[in-house]
C-alpha cells in the first residue's frame, strides 16, 4: 500500500508545514492512475472489463485514493455512459484545485472507464459503510449520540460499519456551538476509547439504521455508564468513616 492519502491542497499543505506529505500523496497518486490505466487496458475483453478488475485495483491503493483518482479523472469529462449513483458517489471526494491535477487522470476508453466506476462502487457498497444518508442534522449536541465517523478518518484495512460508529461521551467539541473540537468517544465495535475532533465525524445516526450489533453495544455501553454513576452517588451520599450521619 502506498503512502496515506494527502487530500488538502498544495497551499495548504504549505501553510501546515506538510508540503512534503503532500509530495509523496501526489506521486502515489500519479503511480495510481497510470496502473489503474494499464489495469482497465489489460482487463478489456471485447470491450467488457473482466468483473475482478476493481479488486486488483483496490488491494494495491486502496478505496479512499483510488476514488480520489477517479473523481480527478471525472472531473470535467463527459459522463453519459455512466452509471448515476456509481458517477455520484465517485464524485463525492473533493480533490483541490490545483494545476498539476492533470498529472493523475485515469487515460482509458469511456466504456471501460464507466464499468470499472462501477465496478469499484460495488465494491465499496459491500462494505455496507455509513454515509451523509444515514445521519440527521450535523448541528446536534453529540454527547450521549451515536456517531458515524467519516470514512476518510480510518486506513483501508479498518473500512467497516464496527469501525464507523461510536458512542459520543465528553467533550467540547460535542456542542455545535462550543469553540472547542475536541469528543472523546468509544468505539461501538471493538470499545476503544479515542479523542477525534467533531468535523471527524459526518454526524448522529439515525435511530432506524442503527443495527442490532451497535444496540446491544450501546446499551451495554450506557448501563456501565449508569452503575458507575449509581456507584458514585452511593459513595457521595455515604457518612464518612468515622463521622456522625446527620439526621
Amino acid at each position: 500500500m502506498a503512502e496515506a492519502l494527502y487530500p488538502y491542497s498544495r497551499e495548504e499543505a504549505k501553510r501546515e508545514g506538510e508540503l512534503e506529505r503532500w509530495r509523496e500523496s501526489h506521486r502515489a497518486n500519479i503511480s495510481c492512475a497510470r496502473n489503474l490505466s494499464g489495469l482497465i487496458d489489460t482487463h478489456a475483453r471485447q470491450g467488457q472489463l473482466e468483473p475482478d478488475t476493481a479488486q486488483f485495483a483496490l488491494k494495491q491503493w486502496g478505496v479512499l485514493r483510488v476514488q480520489f483518482v477517479l473523481s480527478n479523472t471525472l472531473c470535467g469529462a463527459s459522463t453519459q455512459e455512466f452509471d448515476p449513483d456509481a458517477l455520484h458517489w465517485a464524485r463525492t471526494a473533493c480533490v483541490p484545485p490545483d494545476k498539476t491535477n492533470g498529472e493523475f487522470k485515469i487515460r482509458a476508453d469511456s466504456t471501460l472507464l464507466a464499468q470499472f466506476v462501477q465496478q469499484v462502487h460495488a465494491e465499496y457498497q459491500a462494505l455496507g459503510m455509513f454515509g451523509p444518508e444515514h445521519c440527521g442534522c450535523a448541528d446536534q449536541d453529540y454527547t450521549g449520540k451515536v456517531l458515524v465517523l467519516r470514512p476518510n478518518r480510518l486506513k483501508d484495512e479498518c473500512w467497516s460499519a464496527q469501525n464507523q460508529l461510536w458512542l459520543g461521551e465528553m467533550g467540547f467539541g460535542c456542542s455545535p456551538t462550543a469553540s472547542g473540537r475536541a469528543v472523546y468517544a468509544t468505539c461501538l465495535g471493538d470499545g476503544e476509547k479515542v479523542r477525534w475532533n467533531r468535523t471527524d465525524f459526518m454526524g448522529v445516526l439515525d435511530e432506524q439504521h442503527l443495527p442490532d450489533w451497535a444496540a446491544e453495544k450501546l446499551a451495554e455501553l450506557r448501563g456501565t455508564t449508569q452503575k458507575q454513576a449509581d456507584h458514585s452517588q452511593e459513595r457521595t451520599d455515604s457518612p464518612a468513616q468515622g463521622g456522625m450521619e446527620l439526621r
